[in-house]
C-alpha cells in the first residue's frame, strides 16, 4: 500500500469518526430538547385542580384529554383501567376535560366534578361510561338523564346541583379549555405519557408506552 493510499484511507477514517461524533452529539441534543419540551408540556397538562386516579407520586403520569360524551373515550376507558390495575404503584391518570360535544359534555363534567367532591368520582365515572349511549347520543342527546345514572351510582343530587351552581366547575372548564388549546389538542381522547403524546389511537400502543417508561424509570439510578 502506498503512502498516498494510506493518507487517503486515514483521511476517510478521520472524516467518518468526525461524522459519527457529530451525529451522536446531534442525537443527544435532540433527546435533551425533546425531554425539555415534554417537561414543559407536562407543566401545562397537569394542574392542581385536575382529577387524579392512582398514587400522587407515581413515576409515570398518563394525561388524558377526555370528553365524557366522546364515544372513543368510552371505548378506551376499560383499557385505561386495566393499565392502572397492572401498575397500581407506578402509574397515575390525570384527567383534563374537553367539552367538544357541548351540552352533554358540560353536563358530564359537572356531574363528575360534583362526584369528586363527594368522593364518588370512580363509581360515577363507571356509570356515565356505561350509560353514555343513552344520555350522550349524538343524534338525540339527553344530558339530563346522565344525572339519573349518577344518582344510581351514589351521587347526592341536591348537593351536586348546589355545587355546580357555585360556578366552580365553569372556572375549571375555562382553564382546561385554555390548556388544551395551548397543547394543541384537537381530538379526544388524546393521551400523553410523561409528556410524550400517544402517536396513534391504539390501546396496545398506550400500554407499550407505559410499560417502556415504567421499565426505564426502574433502571434509572
Amino acid at each position: 500500500m502506498t503512502r498516498r493510499n494510506s493518507a487517503v484511507i486515514l483521511t476517510a477514517l478521520v472524516a467518518l469518526a468526525a461524522f459519527a461524533s457529530a451525529t451522536f452529539l446531534y442525537q443527544r441534543h435532540e433527546r435533551q430538547q425533546a425531554a425539555e419540551q415534554a417537561a414543559a408540556k407536562l407543566d401545562v397538562m397537569v394542574r392542581a385542580h385536575s382529577p387524579v386516579i392512582g398514587p400522587a407520586d407515581a413515576a409515570v403520569t398518563i394525561v388524558e384529554f377526555f370528553d365524557p360524551a366522546c364515544e372513543a373515550c368510552r371505548a378506551f376507558y376499560p383499557h385505561v383501567k386495566q393499565i392502572l390495575a397492572a401498575y397500581p404503584r407506578e402509574v397515575r391518570l390525570v384527567i383534563r376535560y374537553v367539552p367538544f360535544h357541548q351540552e352533554p359534555s358540560v353536563a358530564g363534567v359537572q356531574i363528575l366534578e360534583a362526584a369528586r367532591r363527594q368522593q364518588r368520582f370512580e363509581p360515577v365515572m363507571d356509570a356515565l361510561m356505561q350509560s353514555q349511549p343513552v344520555w350522550a347520543s349524538h343524534s338525540n342527546p339527553a344530558a339530563e338523564r346522565a344525572w339519573e345514572f349518577a344518582r344510581a351510582a351514589g351521587l347526592d343530587l341536591e348537593q351536586a346541583r348546589a355545587y355546580v351552581a357555585t360556578g366552580a366547575v365553569d372556572k375549571l372548564l375555562e382553564q382546561d379549555v385554555a390548556d388544551l388549546k395551548a397543547v394543541g389538542v384537537r381530538t379526544t381522547p388524546t393521551f400523553f405519557v410523561n409528556g410524550r403524546q400517544l402517536p396513534e389511537p391504539d390501546p396496545s400502543v398506550l400500554l407499550a408506552m407505559v410499560k417502556s417508561e415504567a421499565e426505564r424509570l426502574r433502571k434509572a439510578p
